[in-house]
Formats: C-alpha cells, structure tokens, sequence
C-alpha cells in the first residue's frame, strides 16, 4: 500500500520547480556573460583606435565574463540529470525536496553569475580605456621626446612601459576576483544539487 506521505512529497508539479531552477541558471549566467562581453567589448574597440597592439591582451575581461556563461551550462546540466521522471506506474518520483533545492541551486549559481559579469564589464570596460589612453599618451610623449633629444625618448618609453604594466596587472587581478563571484554561485549550486529524496512508494 502506498503511504500518502509519498503522494504529498512528490507531487506532480515537483518537476516545475527542478526545470525552472536549470532555465534560471543558463539564462541568468549567460544573461551576465552577454552583458559583461559588451560592455567590455565596447571599451576595448574604442581603446583599439588609438593603440590597436593592445587589443589581444585587452581581450581578458570578454573571456572573463564568457567564463560565467560556462557555469551556468555546467549547472544545468548537473540539474536536468538529476530531475527524474514519472516511474512506470506514472507516480512521480521526483520530490518538492529536490524541486526547491535544484530552484535554489540555479537560483545561486544564475544570480551570482550575473552579477560577476555585470562587474567584469564594468570594470573590464574602464581598465581597457584607461590603458588605452595611457598608451596613447605615452606615444605623444614618446614623439616629443624624438623632437627634443635621445634622453627625454628614453625616459618618457621606459616610463610608459611600466604604468602600462601597472593598470594590466591591476586589471587582471580586478577581473579575477570578480570572476570568483560566480565561481562561489557554481561550488554553492553543486553542492545544492546532490541534497536529494526520491520516493520509493514501498
């Protein structure tokens, strides 16, 4: 005889919850990814004007933000092996447990994700202009270090180089450790995901 606990744990409308938590996690994720990419891409093409040698290593915070795209799939992948469909005897078997806990999984894993890229395109965004222009000014001093002699040539490159260097390596650390918002969303929405209970009717 099949308990009514059972009936009441996995109803049929369980499933709902498990597949709006997978569309929450890849729309979310690559909803940030998208953002973070055009905003970002927008600085770097503008930048790329007046100095475009600097384009491929200004290419950081696109790849960044197309990283939060990646979790959300990793997520929903995770999340659609592990929402069950109806037993042979067309009882659910899938849990309001495991709905409102995978909805939670996409939910952190989505959020965090759009989040990440809205910050890796806004700062990405920023740092590529400014360097940008601190290269192109770096130039000008460059020519009129030609027009005033070898020395002031040498100190105003030499000098360029390392403040360029300075705002990469900045940019870069600013790009990692927005990206580790979306990497806690991922660790949080695996870990979400195996909390589980299905129903056996015994």
């Amino acid at each position: 005889m099949v308990a009514i606990d059972d009936y009441t744990l996995c109803p049929t409308i369980a499933p709902f919850f498990g597949y709006l938590g997978i569309a929450f996690s890849i729309v979310l994720a690559n909803v940030g990814a998208a953002m973070g990419t055009a905003k970002a891409g927008v600085g770097i093409l503008n930048s790329s004007i007046a100095s475009p040698e600097l384009i491929w290593r200004n290419l950081i915070p696109v790849v960044m933000a197309g990283v939060n795209g990646i979790y959300g799939l990793i997520t929903s992948i995770i999340l659609n092996g592990a929402v069950s469909p109806p037993g042979g005897d067309g009882l659910s078997i899938y849990s309001l447990h495991n709905g409102f806990a995978h909805l939670a999984a996409g939910l952190c894993c989505g959020l965090c994700a759009l989040g990440s890229g809205l910050a890796i395109g806004l700062v990405g965004d920023q740092a590529v202009t400014s360097i940008g222009y601190y290269d192109y000014e770096q130039k000008k001093m460059a020519g009129f270090g030609r027009r005033s002699g070898a020395g002031a040539k040498s100190g105003g490159t030499k000098k360029g180089k390392a403040g360029g260097d300075n705002l990469f390596v900045a940019m870069v650390l600013i790009q990692v450790f927005a990206g580790n918002i979306a990497l806690y969303g991922l660790i949080t929405s695996i870990l979400l995901s195996q909390t589980v209970y299905y129903c056996s009717y015994n």
